[in-house]
């Protein structure tokens, strides 16, 4: 229906733009906004702009579609017309200041925030942002004036002590520094950064036992973050701790398996420890990375010498060569290289240049590729001193990017979204609106149910939940008064006992759902949906208890422990979906939930077979494709995993796309 507006807009643009709905509009405008589907959204902008080209909102959000799309000067235009309708729009000035920040124009930036601040004096993003930029444009005093008035507004505001830490670091002052970041931990010690930042202090000042003591602390509190294992790696490393080190970069990229500094550094340390093998796949890993890296590529070539693969090394040695032609180092590598596979005329000649190169050094010719005289174990990302290729790199300042506090969603293929399976499906009355997914869920005797009219609403079927309203959870409890009557009047009607099971899920009230349908069932044993809808509420109570379980554990909560969840529960949720499946072998659904379950418990190739059997019975089942995708990619099989989420995202499940962008990176 939507899509047939579309066209008819398009159609007839001056006949329907004073008639359409523009609140409607809007409302699907926004809503395709925060589903992501920026360019959509615009679309819909688009239409409302047409007809009341005198409102301020539709500008706004189109800008805010444009910005997510990268196109920052258009989104600074749209920003600016909203502006011009309504210069009171304090988000407008605040997206208005993001786009002006991605193209470096961090003046115009603080203008905008300035203007915001006027109306929203209080706002401590804005400052946030503010700050930041002032530091940007090199405006230390500034900043920091901007951050204490933050500080006015927000005493506990942790993140303005550390960036007044960072800025003092920029000024050289480390004392200051150090006072702000005791101060952050000591205002709050479970704030991560605040730890990491002490312990990079302590790393530039050479307190390494110090250093680590803090990442330690910070790990413990943000165990996801790559940095903290890089940074205490570096602690470990000059403590001369190297298999702690080396445990550090195994963490690292644990999490960030393309971290550059962690693959880089483990290479060098497994080198140090004989290791060959596995530290030349750390280098491949960066030299893939970076096919330009010269140091790598240096490095790769001593240990492939080091292994017998005398080619393999001298043209690794023949690469660095032609980059850095006086690197005097990588001609006398590649002599002994070619001494042992007979090239005795190569050997000479470089031998030759190496000789020549110490005689005109002894008669004081000066020498473009001088050892470095710093006796500092670590170098500068940035350092390309081929002399340094041994040194353990550490990163830039500038390598850390700052972060800009915002609530607007990023592009959905950069976005770093959680890898998980589509959710079950679900016999239900109310279902997300989304104006990207294609699929049709139907199911004929689901269908006859809602043409009976059997259930006091259309049952629908769907893995797309949405919350309800006061009103409808009003109504629900009241939908359970009214069935409650029936079911003593009819306690045998097994249809009266779904009705009043679907009330009970609505309102959160899983124990009775499941004791109803449990009722249904026994009233007639060939009820599909009870079964159906019995299995999902009984996963999710599963997966509820395992997710709060892990939110006590990791948060330390004193809390009376619940049953540990088991194998042998999912397999009573397993034997509802196999009643299902008997009683409906067709039921497409019952075969992806099942195949979930079995993901659950990594059965993956049993899943697989029920995706498979899924999208055999309906070939354009997005969820099936996505999940199967998954657990393809879970069993390592990353081609197919790739194929599948293609047609996934294909098919309107758009974080498929953030998904094989970060496999088709990894080489499988």
């Amino acid at each position: 229906m939507v899509k047939r507006i579309i066209i008819c807009l398009l159609l007839y643009p001056a006949l329907l733009c004073a008639q359409i709905n523009t609140d409607r509009v809007m409302t699907i405008g926004r809503n395709a906004l925060y589903f992501e589907d920026y360019v959509l959204s615009i679309q819909y902008f688009n239409q409302v702009i047409n007809a009341k080209p005198y409102l301020s909102e539709p500008y706004f959000y189109r800008g805010l579609a444009k910005i997510n799309l990268d196109d920052y000067q258009g989104a600074e235009e749209d920003c600016s017309e909203a502006i011009k309708r309504n210069p009171f729009v304090v988000s407008a000035y605040q997206v208005r200041g993001l786009a002006r920040i991605k193209q470096d124009d961090y003046k115009g930036a603080i203008e905008d925030y300035k203007v915001a601040l006027k109306y929203d004096p209080e706002n401590v993003g804005i400052w946030h942002n503010m700050a930041l930029c002032e530091i940007q444009e090199k405006n230390y005093d500034q900043a920091k004036d901007d951050l204490n008035k933050l500080l006015k507004i927000s005493p506990k505001y942790t993140k303005a002590i550390l960036m007044r830490g960072e800025v003092s670091l920029k000024q050289k002052d480390t004392i200051q520094a150090m006072k702000d970041f005791d101060l952050a931990i000591e205002m709050d010690k479970y704030d991560g950064d605040a730890w990491a930042s002490r312990a990079i202090l302590n790393l530039q000042q050479e307190r390494y036992k110090e250093a680590e003591g803090d990442l330690d602390q910070a790990i413990h509190l943000t165990p996801k973050n790559a940095g903290n294992y890089i940074n205490r790696a570096l602690a470990r490393f000059h403590q001369n701790n190297l298999r702690g080190a080396m445990s550090d970069y195994d963490f690292a990229l644990d999490v960030d398996p393309n971290n550059f500094l962690g693959h880089y550094n483990r290479g060098l340390l497994r080198a140090q420890v004989g290791d060959d093998n596995r530290a030349i796949e750390d280098f491949n890993f960066v030299i893939e990375m970076e096919p330009d890296n010269m140091m790598a590529i240096f490095n790769r070539a001593v240990l492939l010498d080091q292994t017998g693969d005398y080619k393999g090394a001298i043209k690794d040695y023949s690469k660095v060569i032609e980059e850095y032609p006086n690197f005097l180092t990588g001609y006398h590598y590649r002599a002994q290289a070619r001494r042992k596979v007979g090239d005795i005329k190569g050997a000479e000649a470089d031998e030759y240049k190496v000789l020549k190169a110490e005689i005109d050094r002894q008669n004081g010719v000066k020498q473009n590729d001088v050892a470095d005289a710093n006796g500092d174990k670590t170098r500068k990302k940035s350092d390309k001193n081929m002399n340094n290729y041994r040194k353990i790199v550490v990163a830039d300042n500038s390598d850390s990017e700052p972060t800009y506090k915002s609530e607007y969603r990023g592009k959905v293929q950069d976005k770093n979204v959680t890898i998980t399976l589509e959710p079950m499906y679900v016999l239900t009355y109310y279902e997300k609106p989304s104006e990207v997914r294609r699929q049709v869920n139907y199911y004929k005797y689901i269908d006859d149910l809602n043409r009976r009219k059997a259930l006091s609403s259309r049952l629908l079927i769907t893995n797309q939940e949405t919350a309800l309203t006061e009103a409808q959870v009003k109504e629900h409890f009241a939908s359970i008064d009214e069935h409650t009557s029936v079911i003593v009047e009819h306690p045998n009607d097994a249809i009266a006992r779904f009705a009043r099971s679907l009330d009970f899920y609505l309102v959160q009230d899983l124990d009775n759902a499941i004791a109803d349908l449990t009722q249904a069932i026994i009233c007639d044993g060939t009820f599909f949906p009870a079964y159906f809808n019995r299995a999902l509420i009984r996963y999710k109570q599963l997966e509820y208890n395992k997710a709060e379980d892990e939110m006590n554990r990791t948060a330390g909560n004193a809390v009376i422990p619940k049953p540990e969840v088991k194998v042998m529960d999912y397999d009573i949720i397993k034997n509802d979906l196999d009643k299902v499946i008997e009683l409906a072998p067709d039921f497409v659904y019952a075969y992806y939930n099942r195949g979930n379950v079995l993901s659950v418990l990594k059965d993956y190739r049993a899943a697989i077979v029920d995706y498979d059997k899924a999208i055999a019975l309906d070939p354009n089942f997005a969820d099936a494709y996505f999940n199967r995708g998954l657990t393809h990619i879970f069993l390592g099989n990353n081609r197919q995993g790739i194929a599948d989420l293609s047609k996934a995202g294909e098919l309107g499940i758009v974080s498929a796309y953030n998904i094989i962008k970060r496999f088709t990176e990894q080489k499988e």
